[in-house]
């Protein structure tokens, strides 16, 4: 007869998301796992059927909890005109409040980019997804930030706008004050795209 699980996947989910976070895939450890899970390599085998398995569903979370709450403020109807503008200010002033030991610093998705992503063709589609849904929402914020914009100028702007937000995580991995200056200029860019 088999075993019940006896723990909440959600929260194993999370912590697994946080150590991957912080260490990348290929640094953590199954001894790592189970030291923050609290469960022993044979559950987390039998819930996840691998140490891959537990990232793709913390990768899954990360986008849910993490990555979509964020991007909302892009893309609510009605969409304000400062919408953009708010999105990075609120992104600069998260990578300001990051004390310097905080395990969830960068993106656990560019991290991975950085990584094994290069290699790995599952993880390159879902960077790649990520990239997109980015550049979308950026561009839904973008017409709302000036209507009159031709569809090739937005999507310039959502080109250059999205590889700020790439810089700003990338960076504040090991220079939190340059990150926060990358947000900043794509506020100050906004700025001169004023209409």
């Amino acid at each position: 007869m088999p075993r019940t699980q006896d723990f909440v996947t959600a929260e194993v989910v999370g912590r697994a998301r946080d150590l991957f976070w912080d260490k990348g895939f290929e640094a953590t450890s199954i001894p790592d796992l189970e030291r923050v899970t609290g469960l022993n390599r044979s559950s987390l085998y039998n819930a996840f059927t691998s140490k891959r398995g537990l990232f793709d569903a913390a990768v899954h979370d990360y986008l849910d909890r993490v990555v979509r709450p964020q991007l909302r403020i892009l893309t609510d109807e009605p969409t304000r005109p400062d919408a953009a503008a708010r999105y990075y200010r609120s992104l600069a002033d998260a990578l300001a409040a990051l004390p310097d030991d905080a395990p969830g610093r960068g993106c656990l998705l560019l991290n991975s980019a950085a990584g094994f992503a290069a290699h790995d063709d599952a993880q390159r589609s879902v960077v790649e997804s990520y990239q997109r849904e980015l550049s979308g929402a950026l561009t839904h914020a973008l017409r709302a930030h000036d209507p009159d914009a031709s569809a090739a100028t937005l999507q310039h702007r959502a080109r250059l706008l999205t590889s700020l937000s790439v810089s700003a995580l990338l960076l504040s991995r090991v220079d939190r004050d340059e990150a926060v200056a990358v947000a900043n200029t794509a506020v100050e860019q906004l700025e001169e795209w004023r209409p």
